[in-house]
């Protein structure tokens, strides 16, 4: 049952995360907040998947870099 919930929650994440970070990419041809919306979406995603996290923490360091310019 354990195993069965956790497995649960990561599809439901993935849903969310993925939802969220398509419409962020969709703001970024289209007008919107698509800066802010795409690390939503990753946040989401970066709760259960180590890859996410690595790739916001990418974005958060170009965001860094942009705005020290």
């Amino acid at each position: 049952m354990q195993k069965t919930l956790k497995q649960l929650k990561k599809i439901v994440v993935a849903i969310l995360g993925f939802t969220v970070l398509v419409l962020g990419i969709i703001l970024i041809v289209t007008p919107g907040p698509a800066t802010l919306v795409i690390p939503v979406g990753l946040t989401i995603l970066a709760s259960e998947f180590v890859w996410a996290e690595k790739l916001l923490n990418k974005f958060k360091r170009g965001i860094r870099k942009f705005s020290q310019r």
